[in-house]
């Protein structure tokens, strides 16, 4: 038989060639497709796909169904999944510097949050670097606040009150307010409080609106304690990979995803916290006394934090202290 080698090497050529080239990505993400942290990112897919004319397509993967929270960042550290979105908090364990945003009254305002952003971001790049991972941007959920079954405005009021807490953080706010920590999952806060389990709990309003706060508690005092961030990051050899136009426009659409996603947050912050004073809820803002309280436990558990994150962590604090000045 004899072998047309101009074929086969047509043949082979045009396997070769960039006429169906087309890079897939599945993205696991950890929320459901009506979370606002979602539907950004699949904006932020969109604008990819389209900015590249169709040779990057992202595929999200929504509430967990790809791999779950947990699995998630060392899904992307394998390459099992070229991108992914996480709590950045979740990896408080694997380096302090990661739970930055989830101390209490450290950063208590959109503005802060921002500046906290902005003083802690390459030391998250760092570590995140050095696992072969590339962070492309960050969007915090809306700021934590206090839900009371009574008006207090002395912190003196908070002595005694039996509180909701979910991880160690909360408890020991709790403790530093004189407060009675009991842990209770999301799920369980209706009965807690029915129960007299817990009379007062401190989280975002979007989960007062979920749980139908107003139920079982009168009055929300808008602390915006802290305002714990999801990140996007990328398997950093997979990203090389890319035909540079292609890293190009990814990264362009991660800057306007982030942009967009802290404006989305506090725009879900006003619509939920609107719902609940439509419920009945008496909202407010913290007086002076409150105010200085909280700021003492936040100062207090800075402090605590700094001891742990060594100088990695006194690098960041003294840049954010700057930025604030």
């Amino acid at each position: 038989m004899t072998l047309r080698f101009p074929a086969v090497l047509a043949a082979a050529t045009l396997a070769a060639t960039p006429l169906a080239a087309q890079t897939a990505w599945d993205m696991p993400t950890p929320y459901g497709d009506t979370v606002f942290h979602t539907v950004n990112i699949m904006q932020f897919a969109d604008e990819v796909r389209a900015a590249t004319d169709g040779g990057l397509d992202i595929t999200v993967h929504s509430a967990g169904s790809l791999f779950g929270h947990p699995e998630i960042k060392d899904s992307v550290r394998r390459g099992l999944a070229p991108i992914g979105e996480i709590l950045m908090s979740r990896l408080a364990n694997e380096d302090p510097v990661f739970e930055v945003d989830s101390i209490p009254f450290l950063a208590a305002s959109y503005d802060e949050a921002e500046a906290l952003w902005g003083a802690s971001r390459g030391a998250v790049e760092d570590l995140l670097a050095a696992q072969g991972l590339t962070l492309l941007f960050a969007v915090p959920w809306p700021g934590q606040s206090l839900f009371l079954d009574e008006a207090v405005e002395d912190p003196a009021g908070l002595q005694g009150k039996s509180f909701r807490a979910y991880n160690a953080a909360t408890e020991r706010m709790a403790e530093l307010l004189g407060m009675t920590p009991t842990q209770v999952e999301a799920g369980d806060i209706p009965t807690a409080f029915a129960t007299g389990r817990v009379e007062a709990m401190i989280t975002s309003p979007s989960t007062g609106v979920s749980s139908q706060a107003w139920d079982f508690t009168s009055h929300y005092i808008d602390v915006q304690a802290w305002l714990p961030k999801n990140m996007v990051f990328v398997n950093t050899q997979m990203f090389e990979a890319l035909p540079e136009d292609q890293q190009a426009a990814l990264l362009e659409a991660a800057a306007a995803a982030e942009a967009r996603g802290w404006e989305m947050s506090q725009e879900e912050t006003a619509t939920q916290i609107a719902v609940l004073e439509e419920n009945g809820m008496v909202i407010s803002e913290p007086g002076e006394a409150m105010q200085a309280a909280l700021e003492e436990v936040g100062a207090t558990m800075t402090e605590e934090w700094l001891a742990r994150a060594g100088d990695a962590g006194q690098a960041v604090i003294d840049a954010y202290t700057g930025m604030a000045n």
